[in-house]
């Protein structure tokens, strides 16, 4: 059986893990980042898409374990003040305006006026009409948390996912609904290759030239992860666009690395994901699918029932509808199997409530694993900074991490479908009958999965339906910016290229030339099969 990881192609690096595993929504991730947090010794580093300075990280029955702090900003503080050799490092994507509303505002004055050992940035190098999506925490270079997963208020929740629960927010908001997500956590070698990561993002927003320590010596490493995996090779797959200061080529290892494992599947295909979007994965699925002489395959998908705000049902949500419906009719012409799926909570009046699926995983046929911040959208796996991990099946002595992914998927599906009595369970962990199964427990009602309804918000008014647009611009594959401008600009001679480079230099702000880890690993180019 071919090998679906390649570095250069759709990964960077395959370095190890010594130990690894998943930890499952907001719950599990916050207790383990706080533990570790209140260990670190030499830094902290964390980059992400959004912050809260006063999220509370132990909630309910957990805060009874706190030592000190519980909310995020006062903890790093007490931290920095009963250490004097700690360094705090935080990274946060310059956010576009349309969501000042929904973001705690001046940060950059709230994070950086305690201690010069605390340093807040705000990065401004993606790529115009992106965004700086990555989520990774490292402290001491020993331990990396990374995945969906932003350390914010209104993304709690525990994996009962209970349709009311005051706990979800502790700010005076009104709490949120039921919210599903996923997390690595991992030690050993590969946290340095992390680390480099967060050094490049760190170089590439202006913040100069950083060096995180070298690894700390340290025994209380104490991972608990809801799931674990075994030790062995992890796959760093990324996501970079096109910018032109500094000269950012494009990296779409991640975007590669869903072609060749859609390609590859033989026996089925699991996606946990926010949306669905991608007109190159579309037309992937549509390709295995029709490819005669292979086998029929069971496709599943785990989605939110619908895009949390309105500018993300008009930029992904209608696109998803319309790929799902047609992935549909290709099953139902070709024999494969395909379900499309939401999950609910029911609440005191029995009435159903909706999880929202944030997590971004793929499992395929239990030899691969791949989940990150990459969602199944055009501009995910284009345009903005995506990280992804992926575990793949040795050909020898597989088995034990082949049993780690499938229990893994397993604990997910029983989680968002409700079931878990054990025959129930041993048909999950099937692929033969497992899209008419989850049908099944659809249909009946009684537990927590629900066949997706695959309507948008023009479908449930029908005044406004007739104004459902073709094409929307909120979901770009691509970068603005036009080839042949990029490839002459990158050259050293070039006139423009060195004025470029002067007013990069001259506002302070982006460095000419980006970090080397955030360029291709190899000059490849991921190509559709």
């Amino acid at each position: 059986m071919k090998r679906i990881l390649e570095p250069g192609r759709n990964c960077w690096t395959q370095t190890e893990a010594h130990d690894a595993g998943v930890l499952v929504d907001g719950r599990d991730y916050y207790k383990a980042f706080y533990r570790e947090a209140l260990r670190a010794k030499s830094y902290i580093a964390i980059t992400g898409w959004q912050f809260d300075s006063d999220v509370s990280l132990l909630r309910g029955e957990d805060a009874g374990q706190a030592q000190g702090e519980l909310r995020m900003l006062p903890l790093l503080r007490e931290l920095c003040e009963k250490n004097p050799e700690l360094h705090i490092y935080i990274l946060a994507w310059d956010f576009n305006v349309l969501l000042a509303m929904e973001r705690e505002w001046m940060q950059h004055t709230l994070f950086n006026g305690y201690s010069d050992r605390l340093s807040f940035r705000f990065d401004t190098s993606a790529p115009l009409y992106a965004a700086h999506h990555q989520k990774l925490v490292l402290i001491d270079g020993r331990v990396a948390f990374t995945g969906g997963m932003d350390i914010c208020d209104c993304r709690w929740d525990d994996r009962d996912h209970p349709a009311r629960s005051t706990l979800r927010c502790d700010n005076g908001r009104d709490p949120h609904g039921p919210y599903h997500d996923v997390q690595s956590v991992l030690t050993g070698p590969v946290v340095e290759k992390l680390a480099e990561l967060f050094e490049a993002r760190w170089f590439n927003s202006g913040g100069g030239t950083l060096r995180l320590p070298t690894p700390v010596s340290r025994d209380d490493v104490d991972l608990k992860p809801t799931v674990p995996l075994p030790p062995g090779p992890v796959a760093i797959c990324r996501t970079f666009g096109k910018t032109l200061v500094p000269f950012q080529e494009q990296v779409q290892e991640i975007r590669a690395l869903y072609l060749d494992a859609i390609d590859a599947a033989e026996h089925f295909l699991y996606f946990e994901n926010q949306y669905f979007s991608s007109r190159t994965l579309f037309h992937a699925l549509v390709r295995r699918m029709r490819a005669k002489d292979r086998s029929r395959l069971n496709i599943v998908f785990v989605l939110p029932r619908m895009p949390e705000a309105l500018r993300e049902q008009l930029a992904m949500g209608v696109a998803q509808v319309r790929l799902l419906r047609l992935l549909q009719r290709v099953a139902k012409e070709t024999g494969h199997a395909l379900g499309v799926y939401c999950s609910v909570s029911r609440d005191e009046a029995g009435q159903d409530v909706y999880t929202y699926v944030h997590s971004k995983l793929l499992v395929v046929d239990d030899r691969l694993l791949t989940l990150g911040s990459a969602n199944t959208t055009n501009r995910s796996l284009g345009v903005d900074s995506e990280l992804n991990l992926a575990w793949e099946v040795p050909e020898e002595n597989g088995a034990l991490l082949r049993r780690a992914i499938r229990r893994l998927r397993v604990s997910l599906m029983s989680e968002l479908s409700g079931v878990s009595r054990p025959a129930e369970l041993r048909q999950l962990a099937r692929a033969d009958g497992l899209v008419s199964f989850l049908d099944g427990v659809a249909a009946r009602g009684e537990a927590r999965l629900r066949a997706h309804p695959l309507e948008t918000v023009f479908d449930q008014n029908p005044l406004i339906k007739p104004l459902v647009p073709e094409e929307l611009g909120f979901d770009p594959e691509d970068s603005l910016i036009d080839e042949s401008l990029f490839e002459s600009l990158k050259q050293e001679q070039s006139f423009v290229a060195s004025g470029v480079r002067f007013l990069a230099r001259w506002f302070g702000s982006l460095p000419a030339r980006p970090h080397p880890a955030s360029l291709p690993a190899a000059n490849t180019v991921p190509q559709e099969h």
